[in-house]
């Protein structure tokens, strides 16, 4: 199940699911890929009958920095078609997270903005570490 450029998925022999967002050197900001491979990761841990929970969090020292800045340069060039297609993904993969049948735990290891807040919000309960930050900043990007 680790066939992911974006995340690590690992199983202990408990049942406990670790769904690790892997790209530390951008904050784990959320890319195209990374969107179609958390909902492709929701959809497999749904189904795995040895996972019994799910902890969501983030490699290296933020949880997830919000929206990946080139993808949403993208979107700005992009017909209205596709940027329809793109937050049609975007809303996809929170859905498939939120509809997890098993319970999902957001482990806020740092700084959590934007698309990252949205991640939370679909968790079933969420921790996080001490000095975290969170934010809804798309508007300063403006």
């Amino acid at each position: 199940m680790n066939d992911f450029e974006t995340l690590h998925i690992a199983v202990d022999q408990r049942g406990v699911a670790r769904l690790t967002l892997n790209r530390p050197e951008q904050h784990n900001a959320l890319s195209g890929r990374m969107i179609d491979e958390l909902t492709t990761a929701a959809l497999h841990l749904a189904d795995n009958e040895a996972v019994r929970i799910v902890i969501l969090t983030g490699a290296g020292t933020s949880f997830c920095a919000g929206g990946d800045l080139g993808w949403m340069r993208e979107q700005v060039n992009a017909t209205r078609a596709q940027r329809i297609e793109e937050a049609r993904k975007l809303a996809l993969m929170l859905k498939a997270l939120r509809d997890l049948p098993k319970p999902l735990i957001g482990r806020i290891n740092g700084q959590a903005y934007g698309g990252g807040v949205g991640l939370i919000s679909v968790c079933d309960a969420a921790i996080s570490i001490s000095g975290a930050r969170f934010g809804l900043t798309e508007t300063s990007l403006v």
